[in-house]
């Protein structure tokens, strides 16, 4: 039972991805890599219900757990494309592969070292906030969750810094964006759970859906960073993405409804 709510929350975490993704890829790129966060999520959901036992079978549970499967499909998605998957980088204005000031390190122990570098911040930081746990800094507790909640959303912006920064320059309100947004709503998510660590990597999972919402849709003409200066490839999806944007909407509107339920009842 609890396995496949899992299936389910990742389906709509996945799809919910896919969307945004799609929206603003798909004129540049076509259709072909809308099922993969879809697939990715859908797997990840059910590992994350059977690797960390909680009541995952609550309102709370349910909103906490569609951002733990949004940031790990997302991390995970990330990692792949920069550290293992190798492609023909001159369609982007932004390198996908990781690069150092806009030259693509090429598959071997270099990129392998900065792979393994990448994981062990991350890791390290996971670790430090799992030993924060019971942790009470004399502050009310939504704060305390706040602010250790936006330690993944700073790690967020340093690697966008590192990885955008040098071709597009450096912009502050972008940088502080990501960590202020994971901080509010680890902050939100602090009832539902007594781990630092969930709540942050929650928090960061939500903070990507915030942000990217509002890139995607309020700004719909304004091409992603990566395709700047790039010619739209396919513009028939500039009118077929639009019968998505219903099904995106609708998944926001279960997303926080459920949210509130969990607030107004426990």
């Amino acid at each position: 039972m609890v396995q496949l709510l899992g299936v389910v929350v990742g389906l709509l975490s996945g799809t919910h991805t896919a969307t945004w993704g799609m929206y603003k890829d798909a004129p540049h790129e076509g259709f072909r890599r809308y099922h993969r966060s879809i697939i990715t999520a859908a797997v990840i959901g059910p590992l994350i219900v059977t690797l960390v036992p909680r009541p995952w079978v609550s309102a709370g549970g349910l909103a906490l757990l569609f951002g733990l499967i949004y940031i790990c499909e997302r991390g995970a998605t990330e990692f792949y494309k920069s550290f293992i998957r190798h492609e023909d980088q001159s369609k982007y204005f932004i390198p996908m592969e990781f690069h150092v000031f806009g030259r693509v390190v090429p598959p071997g122990p270099f990129r392998m070292a900065a792979a393994a570098g990448y994981a062990v911040v991350f890791i390290s930081a996971g670790i430090g906030l799992q030993l924060a746990a019971g942790w009470n800094p004399g502050i009310p507790r939504w704060l305390a969750f706040g602010l250790l909640g936006s330690t993944v959303g700073w790690l967020i912006a340093c690697g966008g810094a590192f990885k955008d920064a040098p071709i597009e320059g450096f912009e502050w309100l972008k940088f502080f964006r990501s960590p202020v947004i994971a901080g509010i709503w680890a902050a939100l998510l602090s009832p539902f759970t007594g781990s630092y660590l969930l709540a942050a990597l929650a928090g960061a999972g939500y903070s990507v859906a915030t942000i990217e919402t509002y890139k995607t849709f309020f700004f719909p003409h304004r091409p992603r960073g990566k395709f700047a200066g790039k010619p739209v490839a396919f513009p028939e999806y500039l009118r077929t993405r639009q019968r998505f944007v219903p099904l995106y909407a609708g998944i926001w509107l279960i997303v926080l409804g459920t949210l509130v339920l969990a607030h107004a009842f426990g």
